[in-house]
């Protein structure tokens, strides 16, 4: 579940969440469910991907669970569809009954689970026979430019930077890893594919600003340094990431999907 520096929606949405919609939309494009199911977002945040279940995918009805009072709240919000109800929980101990869903759905929130295999033994709990276990998190190791740009030009400044990289803190950032935790879940017929989408900027301060925010393991960070630090570092990545005509930084992120069955002998959608 999500970490501790996660709380405050609004900065979240500013650093990573205007991103994660994106993803959210090509994640439920590739499950290709049908409609009227029951759904579990597991880590809800916001809201971001209950929102894009709503949406797109028709469900019956959508619980969303996430620690954080503070985006439980803001989730509640911002989400008034009479389908999606939300609660704070434990991705590791989910407060529904066994077979309560048909589809469990987890965005940007594995890695920070303190015990994940646990949490995804408890996704197969409550999902039914049949039912789909998914989720996806970013490739912190490689995909995610935005942070991977941040980290490089942090390490070169400061090589104790790397060792709070998130590429290297977040294992579960690989799509064999993700395999094997669905496995030892108990689930089958597992598939993992990449979804990259563009992260476009309009221009440095676009780029710069929301890591001042405070929230995440690079905002945590920049917060750390001295006020010369941050003014050395800000403009080493603006060397780095000069704009196009437009004035606009185009990157890329890249997150991995991960999807499973839980076993059944006949049962399908109910």
């Amino acid at each position: 579940m999500a970490s501790p520096v996660w709380a405050d929606g609004t900065a979240y949405e500013a650093y990573v969440g205007r991103w994660s919609r994106l993803v959210a939309a090509e994640f439920l494009r590739w499950l290709a469910l049908p409609n009227g199911l029951r759904w579990l977002d597991v880590g809800s945040g916001t809201g971001v991907l209950t929102s894009t279940v709503l949406t797109t995918a028709q469900p019956r009805q959508i619980t969303g669970v996430d620690p954080s009072e503070g985006f439980v709240t803001q989730a509640r919000a911002q989400v008034t569809d009479p389908r999606a109800t939300f609660a704070v929980g434990d991705a590791r101990v989910l407060p529904l009954p066994d077979n309560a869903v048909d589809v469990v759905v987890s965005g940007l929130v594995l890695n920070f689970v303190p015990e994940p295999a646990r949490a995804v033994a408890d996704f197969a709990r409550v999902v039914t026979p049949g039912g789909v276990v998914a989720a996806y998190v970013w490739d912190y190791a490689e995909g995610m430019q935005m942070m991977r740009h941040f980290w490089d030009a942090a390490s070169a400044l400061d090589p104790a930077a790397a060792a709070r990289d998130d590429g290297r803190g977040f294992s579960l950032c690989r799509p064999e890893v993700l395999q094997a935790l669905w496995r030892d879940g108990g689930l089958t017929d597992i598939s993992v594919q990449a979804i990259e989408v563009p992260t476009v900027f309009a221009g440095f301060a676009d780029y710069w600003t929301p890591f001042l925010g405070g929230q995440g393991s690079a905002p945590a960070y920049l917060a750390s340094l001295t006020e010369p630090e941050q003014v050395a570092l800000r403009d080493l990545l603006a060397a780095r990431l000069p704009p196009g005509p437009d004035g606009s930084i185009r990157l890329t992120a890249r997150a991995w999907t991960v999807r499973g069955t839980r076993p059944t002998t006949g049962a399908s959608w109910t």
